[in-house]
């Protein structure tokens, strides 16, 4: 019995909320569709995210959020209804998209649900101007070097916490030549999952070359998704101009020279924070 307990999710099953029915996740009597269950878990899978980097935040002041490539906005809604909603805190939270649509319905659920702390706009990513600072940065399946552009701003803001799922990388796969490894990527989709995984990896070694504590973490079971590497990154809080932390910071960045002069590749996200 004790390996049959059904598992207790953020938002219960049962429970009615009112975004989930609108998004199709939930029926009215709070039942989730069966057809939406990975979405269900792949919400409740981000609040415990969200519920583990909460004592990285602010709680004297709203915490700032920016959201980028939030499409329909599941996980967007899910952290407001999350920390606004069930637990109290003052937030304050963007969203941004290039679909006009999507950003008309977002809003116009806002306007229903009467969540005032957020808000939807359209604009890219590489354009997006943001005064007074930000707390935490969420990038959830921005299309290849759109992850990258997101992650450039997110430092440049001095973002605390920085949450990104990657979806399609197809830069490196373009760029790799190296010798050694061209037997093994002479099979296209080992070449594919490869670059994929590196484009991966460098980002967090880049993050850690910033003053950043990074992680790379399982999303959601790779049956659900193959878009399932989440990059957790959280601004390390020693003094950045100490000794120690400018040693550490210039040793990585010439590991991360190192190798990537032995892929022959110079990914967007090097380019824009490397130097």
């Amino acid at each position: 019995m004790e390996h049959n307990r059904k598992k207790r999710y953020i938002l219960e099953e049962g429970k009615s909320v009112g975004f989930l029915q609108d998004l199709g996740v939930q029926t009215p009597d709070g039942r989730i569709v069966k057809s939406r269950y990975d979405k269900y878990r792949q919400i409740n899978r981000f609040l415990e995210y969200i519920e583990d980097i909460l004592p990285q935040l602010p709680t004297d002041r709203p915490i700032r959020i920016l959201d980028f490539g939030c499409g329909k906005s599941y996980l967007t809604f899910a952290m407001y209804y999350y920390l606004k909603i069930l637990n109290g805190y003052p937030v304050a939270i963007t969203g941004l998209d290039l679909k006009e649509q999507a950003i008309r319905d977002c809003n116009r659920l806002c306007e229903k649900y009467g969540y005032e702390e957020l808000h939807f706009y359209q604009g890219d990513i590489r354009d997006f101007a943001k005064s007074g600072g930000v707390d935490m940065v969420v990038t959830l399946h921005a299309c290849d070097t759109a992850t990258d552009y997101a992650l450039e701003r997110a430092v440049t803001w001095g973002a605390k916490v920085i949450l990104s799922v990657p979806c399609c990388q197809h830069e490196l796969n373009r760029q790799i030549q190296c010798g050694p490894l061209s037997e093994l990527f002479s099979y296209g989709l080992i070449r594919e999952r490869s670059a994929a995984l590196f484009t991966d990896a460098i980002r967090a070694e880049l993050l850690e070359a910033r003053g950043y504590d990074t992680q790379i973490l399982e999303f959601i079971d790779m049956e659900h998704t193959a878009k399932n590497i989440l990059i957790r990154a959280v601004r390390r809080g020693r003094d950045a101009e100490c000794a120690a932390e400018i040693e550490y910071r210039a040793e990585k960045m010439e590991k991360i020279k190192e190798l990537l002069t032995f892929l022959q590749a110079e990914p967007t996200l090097y380019r824009l924070l490397g130097e």
